[in-house]
């Protein structure tokens, strides 16, 4: 994974950081969720090691079961796939995987999460769940902020935007082509029928 300049530990810079980061990618979060990406960044950055599981694995794993045990691997695997997404996409490519397939995996997670938790946060990881996206667009934001290239080529900016719906991906798109971009709405494969 390449290195990325963040705040080694000021709750108040990583602040500064993630509101500059949603304005300049116009991402629309309320501060409850700008607040969890600011709370997680900083638990990142004092333990960095996300890439040590396979993230479907440990979705399947724990999905059917309802321990708090599980209900915490459940959101380990939501934000790690989200900090993956976001600061390191290039890393989806290497595993032979889209950054959708994080995107959802993470949004599964997180929302799976929601309807197995019965405590106060439910509706913090329902919403979790619902704007992945732009909180990973945020993510993506910060990560060209310090490098000052794009976090996606443009084949993983078509296929993020595709099948996400992701203002960064688009932003990225629209750098490269003025022309009409052209949705495909089909998420899935569908094999061709013979008769």
């Amino acid at each position: 994974m390449k290195t990325i300049q963040l705040p080694t530990s000021s709750l108040s810079a990583f602040y500064t950081l993630v509101e500059e980061a949603r304005q300049l990618s116009t991402s629309r979060v309320n501060d409850e969720l700008q607040s969890y990406l600011v709370l997680l960044l900083l638990q990142w950055v004092k333990s960095p090691q996300i890439a040590d599981s396979i993230f479907a694995l440990d979705f399947l794993e724990n999905i059917k079961k309802t321990r708090t045990a599980n209900l915490q691997a459940l959101r380990e695997i939501g934000d790690k796939c989200l900090i993956f997404s976001g600061l390191f996409p290039g890393n989806a490519r290497r595993r032979l995987v889209n950054v959708s397939y994080y995107v959802r995996l993470g949004q599964n997670a997180y929302l799976a999460l929601s309807r197995h938790s019965h405590d106060k946060l439910a509706p913090l990881y329902e919403k979790l769940g619902q704007h992945f996206v732009p909180l990973m667009d945020i993510l993506q934001t910060i990560r060209e902020m310090d490098k000052k290239e794009n976090a996606l080529d443009l084949l993983e900016a078509e296929d993020l935007w595709n099948k996400t719906h992701s203002d960064h991906a688009l932003k990225i798109l629209r750098t490269a082509t003025q022309g009409f971009l052209i949705v495909d709405n089909s998420n899935h494969f569908e094999p061709k029928q013979y008769h």
